[in-house]
């Protein structure tokens, strides 16, 4: 099968178009043909060299990708719930920038009709974590919600999930550019510049109950100094500064029940993903240059098919 992936550690530049053997499904596996793959910031860091502590192992030439959608043609013993020809979307920690992967039978949901193959690649990695951190800071009916880099793929999703979540009032940090975008998702936008604890107090008087990061600079100080319980503060970009501020540690495994309910918001129309470009395997470079820049709104996928 064809895959991108690389052989050597370093920048986007490694990334590569291989040929390696098609993989199998085994007992509670399917194998997935898939259709579109979602871009992380996780896949970036694990070409650079990074290894996460927990449940990978990197062998060089590594296929990275860690969310997926396709078609189930393969089906291992044990297997219930699924059929070849299904379709789904799922999760895996590597392998996924690939013509097939194969993953736990644990690890997918059927893709509704009404979702695209590239909403349905790049869900589950943003929006499992989006919901995970929201989660932990309690977000709910009546809340004040500031997210942090609102216009970004993870941002935008907590942004919708905050407001189908109850919130009374989002407020969602973002370039000039992509205010109208922020507006579209239901935050008000306001942007990061010097002095943005203020403005953030003159839009918010009563106070802001909770902030999810995904940018860090003048937004995550601002919610430092605004928002009364550091425990209702969550960074997942400054992880460097979480013992410094007092903040929680967020952390947590993706499932296929969480993911599922991202699948019914989506049915419900409470939550879309916006693709911001697609790329091809062979152009996985570009796709990681993309997302490295850190500008622009929404979420980059690969189109495998």
């Amino acid at each position: 099968m064809k895959a991108a992936a690389f052989s050597v550690f370093g920048g986007p530049e490694v990334m590569r178009l291989m040929e390696v053997p098609d993989p199998h499904a085994g007992p509670g596996q399917v194998r997935v043909r898939v259709k579109a793959a979602g871009v992380q910031h996780y896949d970036c860091a694990i070409r650079g060299g990074w290894t996460p502590s927990y449940g990978v192992k990197v062998e060089l030439p590594q296929i990275p990708g860690n969310e997926f959608a396709g078609i189930i043609d393969e089906i291992g013993d044990g297997v219930t719930g699924f059929e070849l020809g299904s379709e789904v979307l799922g999760f895996a920690l590597l392998n996924c920038y690939a013509e097939y992967v194969v993953v736990g039978a644990d690890q997918i949901v059927e893709k509704p009709a009404g979702m695209t193959w590239e909403e349905a690649g790049g869900l589950t990695g943003n929006g499992q974590g989006a919901y995970m951190a929201l989660e932990a800071i309690g977000v709910g009916p009546g809340d004040t919600v500031l997210i942090n880099g609102a216009a970004g793929s993870l941002g935008s999703i907590a942004v919708q999930l905050a407001k189908a979540w109850g919130a009374e009032t989002v407020i969602g940090t973002g370039s000039e550019r992509n205010h109208d975008f922020i507006r579209s998702l239901g935050a008000i936008p306001v942007t990061y510049e010097e002095g943005l604890a203020e403005r953030l107090r003159k839009l918010a008087p009563e106070g802001i109950d909770c902030t999810f990061d995904t940018a860090g600079g003048e937004g995550l100080d601002a919610a430092v100094a605004l928002v009364p319980d550091k425990m209702r503060v969550c960074t997942f970009f400054a992880y460097d500064r979480i013992e410094e501020l007092g903040l929680r540690i967020v952390r947590g495994d993706r499932s296929a029940a969480r993911l599922a309910k991202l699948v019914e918001l989506h049915a419900e129309g409470k939550l879309h993903l916006h693709i911001r470009q697609t790329f091809t395997l062979e152009q996985a470079g570009d796709a990681h240059r993309a997302i490295e820049s850190r500008h622009g709104r929404g979420k980059i996928v690969l189109r495998v098919d």
